[in-house]
């Protein structure tokens, strides 16, 4: 029983805090630059706008996605990030909550590349994101390996599990398509899917 309460609350915990924290983030930021300007349109326009600082608040963040795609923009933005993993409390929320939002990210090396179907034993079929693909070299031979996670419990929860690239086949879904899929508990899946085996 206490295993049970324990393994349910750590699981409840990891899918709670990343979305707190991200939504604490979103309003803290839209609070923090709302405050800031809000005076001064007061003062230009003569009257208050509402709705005027979540625009000042999206364009805020548009000039930081800018400026993360130049090259100087980029460094400075890695040493911020830097500086925040070092704030050991802070940290501890940061870094999974930005590791989850980079694996969706289509620009991320490291993100979830596609959504694949695994043809298991049994006529069994596992839906996954392929995160890797590696070769291992046994006794002579190469063999080509694909990492996929599977989640289990959400999206924050899931298992690594190791295939043979052979056992996968690759369906006509984007990334997001497939975390929509898990978020509905399978009815976004289109009726057609057309699919490859991996070459």
């Amino acid at each position: 029983m206490v295993q049970w309460l324990r393994r349910r609350f750590i699981t409840g915990f990891f899918v709670v805090v990343p979305v707190v924290a991200s939504v604490a983030a979103l309003v803290w930021t839209f609070r923090v630059i709302d405050g800031f300007t809000a005076p001064i349109y007061a003062r230009l326009l003569g009257r208050s706008l509402p709705g005027l600082g979540l625009l000042t608040t999206a364009i805020a963040v548009l000039i930081v996605g800018v400026v993360a795609t130049n090259v100087i923009g980029r460094r400075f933005l890695m040493r911020i990030d830097h500086w925040l993993l070092l704030v050991p409390l802070f940290r501890t929320v940061y870094a999974p909550v930005k590791q989850l939002v980079l694996a969706f990210s289509p620009d991320n090396e490291y993100g979830f590349k596609q959504v694949v179907l695994v043809e298991e034993p049994g006529r069994r079929y596992v839906v996954g994101f392929l995160t890797r693909e590696f070769t291992v070299e046994e006794q002579g031979r190469t063999k080509a390996l694909a990492a996929v996670y599977v989640p289990t419990n959400h999206l924050y929860i899931g298992d690594v599990v190791v295939y043979g690239r052979e056992q996968l086949i690759f369906p006509d879904l984007s990334v997001e398509e497939g975390v929509r899929l898990f978020l509905t508990g399978g009815m976004a899946l289109p009726s057609h899917i057309e699919g490859r085996r991996a070459d």
